[in-house]
């Protein structure tokens, strides 16, 4: 969902930060400013101020600052759509939406009042079994045998659903409505026409959002019976994987405390609250997944996860560094934490009081070795044999590193163990993930069907001069591998000596691409993101009739068949050859249309994006901007979906250009999204800092006619060294 930047100006002119500072922090006059006690790290003189004449908070403690919606992002975790949608609604503004139908706009507006209307009852009935946990004796005494106190009970909302099975009768006049089924409190039989309430005679812990709202429950029983634990089912509002209980309550603390603890059950968060360590969340019942890390990563850049020593808790930890791995950036701290095998973080820090727990948390693995001990797993690291296994099991785990110096010195550590050099342990890889790679003449004739059956290759990719549609005469289009090291950033890098303008073509070996309309200057003069994508003729999507078939510095491109390599044969001595690896393709597709092809075909890599990487690329000239707007908008909407359902929806809203690429979209469908992460995140970092050269460009330019340039300078600045 693109907002027109005039529609935030005006926002940040109709709203006061100091009352939206004021619903959260206890604000007084300073001279000019507003002082109060920081939000974002604990203080005991205040250091925060709020600029009424200026519009914006800065604490000298800390370093925060930033606008009103800034404040809204950092202090309740929500993304940069929901801020603005939150402070238009403060302002009595409505946020500008992208052209809809009457049909669309009313279908929207009906999910949107179905999905309040399910909170609304989540949030009814959390109040009734609060109410009823006050007269519930034996849930009292089972809350004090833990050490639960009556203030931290208040503080998670504890409650307790009685044993009836219509307990909830009682807080909804009609029990019949259909909507409290929707919601995943009473569970209505068909076949027998039995309706009943689904928590009975539990401990119930309400799951809030990010906004405090009541999505869901979870209840524990308190005997012996099973299941031991009982979630809310999926519903419109409430997704396992993507929630973390306790979240909402303890924002506050991981800012103060400078990390997060994730835990594995409802009662570890709360017991380590009640003994000081109120950062502690938990994943709903489910292993940790990259939502999770997602919504951690924007309220601290340090986790710890905390795991029971038994095999269980070692295999949940396995998983959850793989997860992890991906997150892995130099500037972020992501550690592994296990108990001893007879505790869970619950039991430990009861038995062992606060101090013995904070021990534990300091002796926590960093990733970095935790990595090691995985890959070492069942290898004999005094043989040969058992460590060349364990440097097989690490190669898998280190791809997936982002590129960073924390990739290159675990390079050096998984060496040091397998007691190999560098080099030597580097080359044995590339050559097996040259091994991995698929022959042309391995496929057989099935294989080579259609256009349309074809795996997409990446942008780079090489047609063999013989044939315009990007086929050898043999053997047909090239699948896809799936070593993931051979999607490294290197595999699809061109040479290091060629010059940044080379970047903005696809890097290819028979002859240069087809010349496509560079950002601004074509498709029919449109470059605002207003324009859509039906108004663009067809023909700017047809490939040229004659495409260039010589390439202009000192050289030319010679195939050998045999191989299938590609080098230049230019001045001696230049340093320049290369072989071309990928697939085989159609015709090259520019970055943008690459990256949103595996956007499509694997929505939830939106997820792996933040909120400033999601409007840049937003802010993208027409038809790129257009069309990740659209799916961010789809998104929010509508969550993640898969491709299939997703195609009927895409074509109606975006006919004509798009069916270019569907036979794209629909090959890397085809495959696992983990195939596509690498290459989706080094893709969209090449568009992304080619986008902000020219906005710094831009903003420069106009530095001394904008009184915003200096502000816009820095953020474009300070996300441009985030990238790089």
């Amino acid at each position: 969902m693109a907002i027109p930047q005039s529609f935030l100006d005006e926002l940040t002119e109709r709203v006061d930060i100091a009352d939206v500072v004021g619903r959260y922090v206890t604000l007084k006059k300073g001279g000019v400013n507003l002082m109060g006690l920081c939000p974002f790290h604990e203080e005991k003189s205040p250091s925060f101020t709020v600029s009424p004449s200026k519009q914006f908070f800065h604490c000298f403690g800390c370093g925060k600052h930033g606008n009103a919606i800034g404040f809204l992002m950092e202090f309740t975790g929500v993304g940069f759509i929901d801020a603005v949608k939150d402070l238009a609604q403060m302002a009595g503004m409505q946020v500008p939406q992208d052209k809809v139908s009457p049909a669309q706009a009313a279908e929207r507006q009906q999910r949107k009042e179905e999905k309040k209307n399910l909170a609304d009852f989540n949030a009814q009935a959390a109040k009734a079994y609060k109410e009823h946990l006050k007269r519930a004796s034996e849930a009292i005494l089972y809350l004090k045998g833990r050490g639960v106190s009556g203030e931290i009970a208040a503080r998670f909302q504890l409650g307790y659903a009685p044993a009836s099975e219509h307990a909830l009768a009682a807080v909804f006049p009609d029990y019949a409505d259909p909507a409290l089924e929707d919601a995943g409190l009473v569970i209505y039989k068909e076949e027998t026409g039995r309706r009943y309430d689904r928590f009975r005679d539990r401990l119930m812990f309400p799951i809030r959002n990010a906004r405090g709202e009541c999505i869901g429950f979870g209840g524990r029983i308190m005997g012996n019976g099973q299941p031991k634990y009982l979630n809310s089912p999926e519903t419109p509002i409430f997704h396992k994987g993507r929630e973390l209980y306790g979240l909402f309550e303890a924002r506050q603390a991981i800012r103060s405390k400078g990390y997060a603890l994730v835990c594995e059950g409802y009662m570890d968060v709360v017991a380590l609250a009640q003994w000081g360590f109120a950062n502690a969340v938990a994943s709903l019942g489910t292993a940790c997944t990259e939502h999770h890390l997602q919504l951690l990563l924007r309220h601290t850049e340090h986790i710890i996860f905390s795991f029971d020593g038994d095999n269980a808790g070692r295999k949940a930890a396995a998983k959850a560094l793989e997860i992890a791995l991906a997150f892995a950036t130099d500037t972020r701290r992501i550690q592994f934490m296990f108990l001893p095998k007879e505790h869970d973080p619950d039991s430990f820090i009861r038995e062992r009081g606060e101090q013995a727990f904070a021990e534990q948390v300091e002796l926590a693995l960093p990733l970095s070795q935790y990595l090691l001990q995985v890959a070492s797993q069942d290898c004999n690291l005094a043989t040969p044999e058992g460590r060349a296994r364990m440097a097989h099991q690490a190669r898998p785990l280190w791809a997936q590193l982002p590129t960073g110096a924390l990739k290159l010195q675990m390079l050096d550590e998984i060496a040091r163990v397998a007691q190999m050099a560098r080099q030597d342990m580097q080359a044995l890889w590339e050559a097996l993930g040259a091994q991995a790679r698929p022959s042309r003449a391995h496929h057989s004739a099935v294989e080579s069907r259609a256009v349309s059956t074809a795996s997409p290759p990446p942008f780079n990719s090489a047609p063999m001069p013989e044939h315009a549609d990007g086929y050898d005469a043999v053997a047909g289009p090239q699948a896809l591998p799936n070593d993931p090291s051979y999607w490294a950033q290197d595999a699809y890098m061109p040479p290091a000596n060629m010059d940044d303008s080379a970047l903005m073509e696809p890097w290819i070996g028979a002859g240069a691409a087809p010349e496509l309309p560079e950002h601004g200057q074509a498709y029919g003069g449109h470059t605002s993101h207003e324009a859509g994508f039906e108004m663009l003729p067809e023909s700017m999507f047809k490939a040229p009739a004659e495409p260039k078939r010589s390439w202009s510095k000192g050289g030319d491109w010679k195939s050998d068949r045999d191989g299938g390599k590609f080098s230049r044969h230019g001045k001696q001595g230049d340093g320049f050859s290369t072989t071309a690896r990928g697939p085989l393709r159609q015709r090259p597709l520019r970055r943008e249309e690459h990256a949103a092809c595996i956007l499509l075909a694997h929505m939830p890599l939106l997820e792996t994006l933040g909120e400033q990487d999601i409007t840049l690329l937003c802010r993208l000239p027409a038809p790129d901007g257009v069309l990740f707007g659209w799916v961010d908008d789809h998104y929010q909407q509508h969550g993640a979906q898969a491709w299939p359902d997703l195609k009927a929806v895409l074509l109606a809203a975006l006919p004509g250009p798009i069916k270019r690429l569907l036979p794209h979209i629909e090959a890397i469908a085809s495959h696992p999204q983990a195939d596509y992460q690498d290459e989706f995140r080094n893709v969209l970092k090449h568009i992304m800092i080619r986008q902000l050269k020219l906005e710094i460009d831009e903003v420069t330019q106009s530095y001394e006619t904008d009184s915003q340039a200096g502000a816009k300078l820095r953020r474009l600045t300070s996300h441009m060294a985030q990238l790089k």
